[in-house]
């Protein structure tokens, strides 16, 4: 749990007492590989921190095809943060791509913290805002660089997951088929 409050304390302080209050309310969550969790068009009851595993945001076409938006990993929030406060249904989906781990907060504890926490609202708002800016930087440079320039981002944004996600999602999320990432990573 240590890592979760290193996390937040990067957005405000805590008191040892608040501490204990997030704590108490907190669940460890097992994910096994492939679990949705989130589910686009359903409201979100929970918010996560990941412990252990990797995750991708994904929303489907019209003909059914899948396209990787973002991966989350260790050390981070994952949820539909607005329709979670909000609670207003989402619009992608978050599946497990490994096996996973999760300090889960739902909507019931979350609401004790706003409650009880007077700097909750504002840390987690930090938070949301942190998250939400990391996406838009991530969707700019993916709409202006080439897939090579892409891909060199990519591994340089997210270290070591290249070898943690299928060949198939990180194509997608790169916006290339599977034989043109295997092309750029040869020629690199």
């Amino acid at each position: 749990m240590e890592e979760l409050f290193n996390y937040i304390r990067k957005f405000g302080v805590l008191s040892d007492r608040d501490e204990l209050l997030i704590g108490e309310g907190i669940q460890e969550v097992t994910v096994q590989k492939g679990e949705i969790f989130v589910e686009a068009g359903k409201v979100s009851q929970r918010i996560a921190f990941v412990k252990e595993g990797v995750f991708r945001s994904l929303y489907y076409n019209k003909q059914g095809d899948d396209f990787t938006r973002y991966f989350i990993y260790e050390g981070r929030f994952i949820g539909d943060f607005q329709g979670f406060t909000d609670q207003l249904p989402a619009h992608e989906y978050i599946e497990a791509i490994t096996d996973a781990v999760l300090l889960v907060i739902d909507l019931k504890h979350f609401k004790i913290l706003e409650e009880k926490i007077s700097v909750w609202p504002v840390l987690f708002a930090r938070i949301h805002g942190f998250v939400a800016e990391n996406k838009l930087k991530v969707a700019s440079i993916m709409l202006n660089q080439d897939a090579k320039s892409r891909y060199i981002h990519f591994l340089n944004h997210y270290p070591g997951l290249a070898n943690r996600v299928p060949q198939s999602m990180l194509a997608s999320y790169l916006g290339v088929t599977p034989s043109s990432l295997s092309r750029i990573r040869r020629n690199i």
